[in-house]
């Protein structure tokens, strides 16, 4: 008897999700199709729901970094299983960086991008005097936090990261006292008061992904993109589509995956990130997408999702290196191997330090160049495209979340018992 209700119970859910796939599919072309005609009294109101969302979700993605590392850490003192996610996560994650690095540089040498005139790089300067005084070393500096409560409220995830593995390791070792309990007990239920929020946001996700598309749809209309810089954007989407349709799913494969499926379950937070610009922003759909469709262990996508929402950034590593070597080769700087190659580990270890929110890896390449002294003019003539580049970034960053929780998943749900 038992068997013929939980099998009902998942021809249900199987069909709920069906029905909820034809849904976001609706809303995406519905929101295409409205943004198309370009009525202001339409656009005005897509742009508020846009807004209303994406702050709803960054509402609530810090605390739910912060809780989701306290809570998994917290059992780093009694348990090995912590240790063998994070460590299983660092190889992923260098992995899948590394190749978007090398593919990246494969597109670059492939199509040999033009250098573009002079007078648009010179005429273009001004516009970022205010961004170039950041060295990457101070931005280091700046995700080292001071106080307790500096990073909740300037929402620097990295310092976040860090406040949140410094309590988390703290309770695993702290003595089993009642206070300990305590505290652990309101961080757990805390969490679960998030989660119940975040699935009254994903109930009304098509209203947001509406939103999102008809806003894109409207700026692609209005022909924001740069014709000129035509190879340029060519390498930069070749790149991230060959990440993310062919050496993504072949990692799966390799380790036992079907890339279809889980990247069906997990469509949701790829549209949410490509919209958002922000892999932060997307985590609570990420997550809900993981452990509710995918049946990812939460003790697992609990603790890999935040980490690789900050040091997993495939699409900003092939940005970094692409971006760098067209600035650097417009300079006239010879691009030689052995200076290739090391942009090649700049870049993947630069992305690893990026945060992930909007336009986090256009200012840290920014700063990059600054370093080393480079014009940054050309960076301002690619501004006005990288919100394209951005989207197609951050979705192709998420998607490598979600295949690095998957990889991790099928690795050590069965060898440690994680239920």
């Amino acid at each position: 008897m038992n068997k013929e209700v939980r099998t009902i119970s998942d021809e249900k859910l199987r069909s709920g999700n069906k029905y909820q796939f034809l849904i976001w599919v609706s809303a995406l072309i519905s929101g295409a199709l409205l943004g198309c005609l370009k009525v202001d009294t339409l656009n005005t109101l897509f742009n508020f729901i846009a807004t209303v969302f994406t702050r709803l979700f960054q509402f609530v993605a810090v605390p739910t970094i912060a809780l989701s590392v306290i809570t998994t850490l917290s059992e780093l003192g009694t348990k090995k299983n912590t240790g063998q996610i994070f460590f299983r996560t660092l190889i992923y994650t260098l992995l899948t960086t590394f190749l978007a690095a090398i593919v990246a540089l494969g597109f670059y040498i492939l199509f040999e991008p033009e250098n573009i005139s002079h007078v648009s790089i010179q005429s273009s300067n001004t516009n970022l005097k205010d961004f170039s005084t950041l060295s990457y070393c101070e931005y280091i500096l700046s995700i080292i936090p001071d106080n307790i409560l500096q990073p909740l409220i300037s929402g620097n995830i990295l310092s976040v990261m860090i406040t949140a593995a410094g309590i988390g390791i703290g309770l695993s070792f702290a003595p089993e006292t009642e206070n300990k309990t305590t505290l652990l007990r309101f961080f757990h239920g805390f969490q679960e008061l998030l989660f119940t929020f975040i699935r009254a946001l994903i109930y009304i996700l098509p209203l947001g992904i509406m939103a999102f598309s008809a806003q894109l749809s409207a700026q692609i209309a209005s022909g924001s993109v740069i014709g000129a810089l035509g190879k340029y954007i060519a390498i930069i989407l070749c790149s991230n589509l060959v990440q993310a349709l062919i050496i993504i799913p072949m990692l799966l494969l390799i380790r036992g995956l079907n890339p279809i499926y889980v990247f069906r379950k997990m469509l949701p937070a790829v549209i949410i990130a490509f919209f958002s610009k922000s892999s932060v922003g997307t985590l609570p759909v990420t997550l809900a997408s993981a452990e509710n469709s995918l049946n990812i262990n939460p003790k697992i996508s609990r603790f890999v999702l935040p980490i690789c929402t900050t040091i997993n950034m495939n699409g900003c590593a092939a940005f970094i290196l692409i971006t760098s070597l067209f600035v650097m080769q417009n300079a006239g700087i010879p691009l030689t191997t052995s200076l290739t190659v090391s942009w090649i580990f700049i870049s993947v270890f630069a992305a690893i330090g990026n945060a992930g929110v909007p336009m986090g890896c256009y200012f840290l390449t920014m700063s990059l160049m600054s370093s080393i002294g480079v014009p940054l003019g050309l960076l301002s003539v690619i501004l006005p495209i990288y919100t394209i580049i951005d989207m197609v970034e951050t979705a192709e960053n998420v998607w490598s979340d979600s295949a690095v929780c998957a990889m991790t998943n099928k690795d050590l749900s069965r060898k440690f018992n994680l239920d």
